[in-house]
């Protein structure tokens, strides 16, 4: 049978790692697939860069978008990256000439994903995406396909493997965010400007991604609210142990009621989840369906091998003719859910606050507390420290998110009360 021509845009660790695997599993690919599967032209911006790969049986193409219009392309993958600008340039014209589309940009689905969809859908085309959230975890077919026949009340993760290292050091080696995050940095593990990972937006990149396959709605992902772990503190891990918790970085999303709820926030998760025993770089993925149950899903969540994998994954059903719509069902039938008021959200939170030693700074915190209604389920006071503040750290009892918001505004108000107070929520789901 005709072997399936790729043409692949972007030569870095990932594109470099899909032309290892073609070449490396090209045997058990090809029966699995019905055919072969061969990379026949390549676009990257440095020709001359070593990636330890075989490449001089492609084309190379100085512009990525000219993939699609070659005759020895039947199928283009493209990992460049960016919610536009090339990428989506390349995307369009792959889809526009009648070809099938694997990406691993989860930005560009984010922001673009409903319009490639459509366009994909109409023409009878394929449009993968599996290597676009949690690499080598095959949650996109696990929501999509295997569980199709649920109705899903919530989808919650660790989606950032840099936020995840680092808050599993700030854990167990009792440093502080700015530590960790220069010696990720310079291991690697995170960028130079590595803002899109710590402060949430990567991890909302992909939430969106998830909501619309979980929910069958439409992307949205300027409805996530996104909130990173720059403000957590070495304190709080010590803190959080000692009420029987573990701090990390969680996606959530629900549908309830015909709204949506997705945000991206630091969260206390009690010791014994499987997310809270998630450590260094790994992903996880929980999705909680009415027949299903907890389904729970943990795996190397970028990298070379993880993601092309992912990729691979998508060749093979394309190969085989696997062509459904990109979102689970048509584009026109995803529901457009508004965004849910986290106001009205219940549940109990963690707080700490930096104060002034002094008599009376307790009677003022707690009566803002009591001023809106908050109970607190226990209180600790630290300190002082070296500047002279003390700390006090309270855990509430249930509450709604407009009382704790209420009272934290008081707090902050107040003089005695020194830097913005921390508030992340409690997961006992």
């Amino acid at each position: 049978m005709t072997p399936l021509r790729v043409g692949l845009a972007g030569l870095g660790n990932v594109g470099a790692g899909v032309v290892k695997v073609l070449e490396q599993n090209a045997e058990l690919i090809a029966r699995r697939a019905g055919r072969a599967i061969v990379v026949t032209a390549v676009s990257a911006r440095d020709r001359s860069r070593e990636r330890g790969v075989d490449l001089s049986r492609c084309a190379w193409v100085d512009d990525a978008a000219e993939l699609a219009a070659r005759d020895d392309v039947d199928v283009v993958v493209e990992l460049i990256g960016g919610s536009d600008g090339p990428a989506l340039t390349l995307a369009r014209r792959t889809l526009a000439a009648g070809k099938p589309l694997v990406t691993a940009n989860k930005a560009m689905l984010a922001h673009h994903g409903l319009d490639l969809a459509g366009i994909a859908e109409a023409a009878g085309l394929a449009l993968k995406y599996e290597a676009a959230v949690a690499g080598g975890i095959p949650i996109i077919k696990a929501l999509s396909e295997g569980a199709a026949a649920n109705s899903i009340a919530r989808v919650y993760g660790l989606m950032n493997g840099t936020c995840n290292y680092i808050l599993t050091r700030m854990d167990a080696e009792g440093l502080d965010f700015d530590d960790v995050l220069a010696d990720a940095q310079a291991a690697g593990y995170a960028e130079a400007d590595p803002s899109f990972d710590v402060d949430g937006i990567d991890t909302a990149h992909k939430l969106s991604i998830l909501a619309a396959l979980a929910f069958g709605s439409r992307i949205d992902f300027a409805g996530v609210a996104c909130e990173g772990i720059r403000a957590i503190a070495a304190a709080d891990f010590v803190q959080a142990a000692a009420l029987g918790f573990r701090i990390k970085l969680v996606g959530l999303a629900e549908a309830s009621g015909g709204q949506l709820f997705q945000r991206v926030h630091p969260a206390l998760l009690p010791a014994e989840h499987p997310l809270a025993t998630t450590s260094g770089a790994l992903n996880a993925v929980v999705v909680e369906g009415d027949f299903a149950g907890r389904l729970f899903f943990q795996g190397r969540g970028a990298g070379e091998g993880p993601t092309a994998s992912a990729v691979v994954a998508d060749l093979i059903d394309i190969a085989r003719g696997d062509i459904r719509q990109p979102f689970g069902m048509p584009v026109a039938d995803l529901a457009q859910l508004p965004p849910a008021d986290p106001a009205v959200r219940r549940g109990r939170y963690y707080l700490r606050l930096a104060v002034a030693d002094r008599a009376g700074v307790l009677a003022e915190i707690t009566a803002a507390l009591r001023d809106h209604g908050v109970s607190i389920e226990s209180l600790v006071q630290r300190g002082p420290a070296e500047n002279g503040d003390a700390m006090v750290v309270m855990v509430t009892h249930d509450t709604s998110e407009a009382q704790v918001v209420a009272s934290l505004a008081q707090m902050e108000a107040s003089p005695a009360v020194t830097g913005k107070p921390v508030k992340m929520h409690i997961l006992d789901f």
